[in-house]
């Protein structure tokens, strides 16, 4: 279905042209409640101004267990009303602890409360790369966008320190891109870079990692997780407004300003700008 936006306000004024939905590149996914706690009504209220410019919402995977189903639809169907797609988030690694028979009832539960995207990522598991590509063939044969999550960090998420991740190591970035490449072999549609051990949880930012992926599979193929307004403006101010982002909910407009050349930091105001002849 193809978003027509209302007229906005103060329409005089020209901004970077925006692909309206659905869209393939300056994508915005927004974060479920986690990190902030919130419903569907809040939920509905921050679409109702903002929907236009947010693609998808993720479900961070620990929050939904937590729901009552009628909670859970009642934010799936808040997004649908807004035409923003519902992923999943990374509730696969701890349902994969759980057994093969929780895996497939996992995957018959999402296609059953309406999930549009399922995302596979196993940042906090040591599994087999065939085991990963199997779950992404499972998600397609759901009928189910697959989102594959690729990093350079063992044991991202849930918080973890500098110190704590310093202390794993990170993996190297070539071996990244192969399994990012060996993912849209078997069905992936999108590839997530996550953000722990390249611009999240470090002393230094990797930049050269999301350098290889844009190098390697194009700005259209790959998302990268934001996890602080510092982070999404380095990728606009390097890769343009089209690059497709992973924000907190918090930040969406604050993302779309910054895509559409109305504002920003001292080193990008004024320098966001757009062509299409």
């Amino acid at each position: 279905m193809t978003s027509t936006p209302e007229p906005r306000a103060f329409s005089f004024l020209r901004l970077n042209d925006r692909p309206v939905k659905p869209r393939t590149v300056g994508l915005t996914e927004i974060r479920g409640p986690y990190y902030t706690s919130f419903g569907p009504a809040h939920l509905r209220d921050l679409l109702e101004s903002v929907g236009p410019h947010v693609d998808s919402f993720k479900f961070p995977g620990a929050s939904m267990p937590l729901l009552s189903e009628e909670t859970l639809r009642s934010f799936i169907n808040v997004c649908h009303d807004h035409n923003v797609e519902v992923s999943t988030g990374g509730l696969i690694e701890f349902v994969l602890t759980r057994g093969p028979d929780a895996v497939e009832q996992y995957f018959e539960a999402i296609q059953r409360y309406g999930f549009d995207i399922v995302e596979i990522s196993v940042g906090m598991l040591a599994i087999a790369p065939s085991d990963y590509l199997r779950l992404i063939e499972r998600g397609r044969k759901a009928g189910l966008k697959v989102k594959a999550e690729i990093g350079i960090q063992f044991g991202a998420g849930g918080t973890s320190s500098v110190d704590e991740l310093a202390a794993e190591g990170t993996g190297d970035p070539s071996w990244a891109v192969r399994r990012a490449r060996r993912a849209f072999d078997a069905g992936a549609n999108l590839v997530l870079l996550e953000s722990e051990g390249v611009t999240e949880q470090v002393r230094t930012w990797r930049t050269d990692v999301p350098a290889l992926f844009i190098s390697e599979f194009g700005l259209e193929s790959v998302m990268f997780e934001a996890a602080e307004p510092a982070v999404f403006e380095w990728y606009v101010k390097n890769y343009g407004p089209e690059v497709n982002l992973f924000v907190d909910h918090s930040q969406a407009y604050q993302l779309e300003c910054l895509r559409s050349g109305i504002w920003g930091t001292k080193s990008v105001w004024g320098r966001v700008v757009s062509y299409k002849g």
